[in-house]
């Protein structure tokens, strides 16, 4: 059977990851002695899709890693409402596959005029995106030619980890790093995460995560929803409880994305409340053992997106040619 372009980006990763590593790293240790002098206020993420979950995840990264609050840019303050933002000694982190969503590259254009330090995380260097910010630091991610974004957002976090551990000199995170390509290579050859049996019958999903989790959970809902035709929302364990958990009277199917880290005790003691009220819980869970905790994220996402293709195929969906969706989405 031919494999999806989708799987064979997938399994550029470990490759693309590596060549980021050492091409990116003069620029890295640039960036991350900039920051360490600027002393930047908070960091403002901007980004749609599967850039708008990295941001999620720079939100954990940067907030334990460093201690500046992040927060997340709602663009259309900018491209619909032509607001400006009070953003004078924050840095802003635009990121963006294509660079070339207009309401992306205002918000660029924006933040500039407002005093901000602009990084752009963007694959195509070519880009209108790359010529209005201070820094640009290139994912070489290589041409995405499937509609899901997978090397593309893997590398994303790739390279948002670089700068956290350069930035907070954090030694064990950066010589973990190091290693990423070859755990990534591991999570390839590991067992499936989600077989299309765990899905059999499922059009209505909820799929949880804490923390660092939480922003997997985000991915793995869109892709599953936009690849798979399966409506899946994610929650964040803790926010479940506020109304989500109202759902499951009505029989909704749980996923629940398993990390080894800070959040494991107490995101697990809910999962298991849920299960004693004998509701039905399928686990997503990487059968790695060893991976550094702030590496996990990618590691699992990098087995699930190989899972998707199986998946979609069961459901009757051409994972090349899902139905409504783009390679590159252009919003205002």
């Amino acid at each position: 059977m031919t494999e999806s372009l989708l799987s064979l980006e997938a399994k550029e990763t470990p490759a693309r990851v590596a060549e980021q590593i050492e091409e990116n790293e003069h620029t890295i240790a640039k960036l991350g002695s900039h920051l360490k002098i600027m002393q930047p206020r908070f960091i403002y993420m901007v980004g749609r899709g599967s850039s708008d979950h990295a941001s999620g995840f720079a939100k954990y990264l940067f907030e334990t890693e460093t201690g500046v609050p992040v927060v997340g840019a709602a663009p259309s303050v900018t491209s619909i409402y032509q607001k400006k933002m009070l953003l004078e000694k924050s840095l802003v982190l635009v990121v963006s596959q294509s660079g070339r969503s207009p309401d992306v590259i205002q918000q660029a254009q924006m933040a500039r005029e407002a005093g901000a330090f602009v990084v752009a995380i963007v694959n195509d260097e070519d880009s209108p995106l790359a010529d209005i910010i201070d820094v640009i630091l290139p994912l070489k991610a290589g041409e995405q030619k499937a509609i899901g974004a997978t090397k593309t957002h893997l590398t994303t976090l790739s390279a948002l980890l670089q700068l956290a551990a350069t930035w907070s000199h954090n030694k064990d995170l950066k010589k973990a790093i190091m290693q990423l390509p070859e755990y990534l290579t591991q999570a390839i050859e590991s067992p499936s995460l989600l077989t299309p049996a765990d899905l059999a019958g499922t059009e209505h999903c909820a799929v949880l995560g804490r923390g660092f989790g939480y922003s997997v959970a985000k991915e793995i809902a869109m892709k599953l929803t936009g690849l798979c035709g399966i409506h899946a929302e994610p929650f964040s364990t803790a926010e479940f409880l506020h109304g989500g958990v109202g759902l499951l009277e009505h029989q909704l199917k749980i996923f629940n994305t398993i990390l080894d880290d800070e959040s494991y005790p107490s995101h697990m003691k809910q999962i298991k409340q849920f299960e004693q009220n004998q509701i039905e819980i399928t686990h997503i869970k990487q059968a790695l053992k060893g991976i550094p905790a702030r590496l996990q994220p990618l590691t699992l996402l990098q087995r699930f997106y190989l899972d998707l293709t199986p998946i979609a195929e069961s459901r009757g969906i051409d994972v090349n040619n899902p139905p409504g969706l783009q390679k590159i989405t252009r919003t205002v």
